[in-house]
């Protein structure tokens, strides 16, 4: 089957065919009828099996007629990260070359007012994050009546992010009659359900089982030693890997993700970043440094994991097993992309099993360890000097540590210590210094330092002879009138 076999208007069939491609994917075959067609469409496959094209391509064909009005876009895409929100427009401007169609894209991160200025132009196709969007329609400045095309991107990850109830407040503002796309790579029942309500008797698209990586994908699972250890496991890795061009590291957390960045470019490896705390100017500039071949190696949080087409990723490494299974499938799709080979490297301490668990009853797939070494031929590591630079100290303290245990051990050596006797009798030779000599008193009254043991005589009884003077002090009474 061909392109021109699905309906596709020829400008769109140009457009494709300049872009060097002949045969459509099997998500691209069965979809697309549908969704010209005009029906509800709910589609199911492998990540880098082509969605991003099984929704494009149905919807620039239906654009050709009528265009859009001020602040009133015909289309709505969303996404849930700024990453592929952007890299949906880069689809739009390839394989919408020879249309005149304007598009919109609202992310975070980027100037309000720029973007207000698109929209009051008018958009026929609108990109955008729900958070972006919603705050766009709270102002007033854009209104969702005039949608005749929805389409929701990696529905599952909107699930695992929290925007189902921004979904669910966008979708009351577009029109009942609307067309829905729903795409995703997983659909878990959550998102099965929440299809009931959105879908209109879809056409459910479903070209391999959910959460199923590509088979030219080669898995393997690296077992290692915790913290330094496992970070020169990874460095192993990137120096012993066969055919490796380029890849991709995942990492859990944003904090971890600039610190091994880090430690690669220290010990020679050509690394950027990419994490969610990253400004988009700078998230941007990186992701561009990596397709162009500039950096070798991206280390990222999941916020790399979903949709991104990077088509010529050799590899992927997972320095931290996902804590969710799903997250798996879509780190691992990075790599193996339209019928390419790839391999993907996941990095197991023995703090990871459960989660290697859940991802293996997940892909129902056994992964074989890398060299037949599993992680109980894993020793516990012995303690190893950390990989991080030594920090900077001035002139002044050279040689000092700044840890705090060390900064009170060093107050031992410096001030010498005083013995008890001597701190007692200190506050005492200072009372007997001031102390004045009366002849009726010719010896100083004895000091007693507050903490001083009590002194060895009887305790008295009640009040005894120490009878506080405000005790003694006469009181007039009051006599009444």
């Amino acid at each position: 089957m061909n392109f021109s076999d699905l309906g596709l208007s020829e400008k769109v069939l140009q457009a494709v065919t300049a872009s060097g491609y002949s045969t459509p994917t099997p998500i691209q075959a069965e979809a697309i009828p549908h969704a010209l067609a005009g029906r509800d469409v709910l589609g199911i496959a492998q990540t880098g099996t082509g969605k991003t094209a099984a929704f494009t391509l149905p919807m620039i064909t239906r654009l050709e007629t009528g265009r859009a009005r001020a602040r009133m876009p015909r289309t709505l895409i969303l996404e849930p990260t700024r990453e592929l929100a952007a890299q949906v427009e880069e689809a739009f401007t390839r394989y919408g070359v020879n249309h005149k169609i304007s598009v919109a894209l609202l992310i975070g991160g980027v100037s309000f007012a720029d973007q207000e200025a698109k929209i009051t132009r008018g958009a026929d196709v609108l990109i955008a994050t729900p958070g972006r969007l919603l705050d766009f329609t709270s102002r007033g400045k854009l209104l969702l009546t005039g949608i005749e095309i929805l389409v929701i991107d990696e529905a599952d990850r909107m699930l695992d992010m929290g925007f189902i109830p921004d979904i669910e407040k966008i979708c009351r503002l577009v029109p009942f009659t609307r067309q829905t796309l729903f795409f995703s790579a997983t659909m878990p029942p959550e998102i099965t359900r929440l299809t009931e309500t959105f879908l209109h008797n879809p056409a459910r698209v479903e070209v391999a089982r959910a959460a199923t990586a590509a088979a030219t994908i080669t898995q393997r699972l690296v077992a290692s030693a915790p913290a330094a250890a496992k970070r020169e496991t990874l460095r192993r890795l990137l120096r012993e890997s066969q055919g490796l061009k380029n890849a991709i590291i995942f990492s859990n957390r944003k904090r971890d993700v600039a610190l091994l960045q880090q430690s690669l470019t220290r010990h020679g490896f050509n690394a950027g970043a990419l994490h969610g705390d990253m400004d988009q100017r700078a998230r941007m500039a990186a992701l561009d440094a990596f397709k162009n071949g500039d950096t070798t190696f991206l280390v990222c949080s999941d916020v790399a994991a979903r949709g991104l087409d990077i088509p010529d990723v050799s590899h992927v490494f997972n320095f931290d097993v996902p804590t969710h299974a799903e997250d798996y499938v879509h780190r691992i799709g990075r790599t193996g992309r339209a019928g390419r080979s790839g391999t993907a490297y996941t990095i197991v301490t023995k703090a990871d099993t459960r989660y290697l668990d859940d991802i293996k009853k997940l892909i129902t797939t056994d992964i074989g360890w890398l060299e037949g070494h599993g992680i109980d031929d894993v020793s516990a590591a012995p303690a190893e000097e950390s990989d991080d630079p030594p920090q900077r100290q001035s002139r002044h303290r050279a040689g000092r540590s700044d840890k705090p245990d060390a900064r009170r051990e060093r107050g031992r050596r410096e001030t010498p210590r005083k013995e008890p006797a001597a701190v007692a009798a200190a506050p005492q030779r200072d009372a007997q210094r001031h102390q004045p000599r009366h002849a009726d008193n010719p010896k100083p009254t004895e000091f007693r330092h507050p903490r001083a043991a009590p002194l060895e005589e009887a305790s008295p009884v009640g009040l005894g002879d120490h009878v506080p003077s405000f005790l003694l002090r006469p009181v007039r009474l009051k006599t009444p009138a």
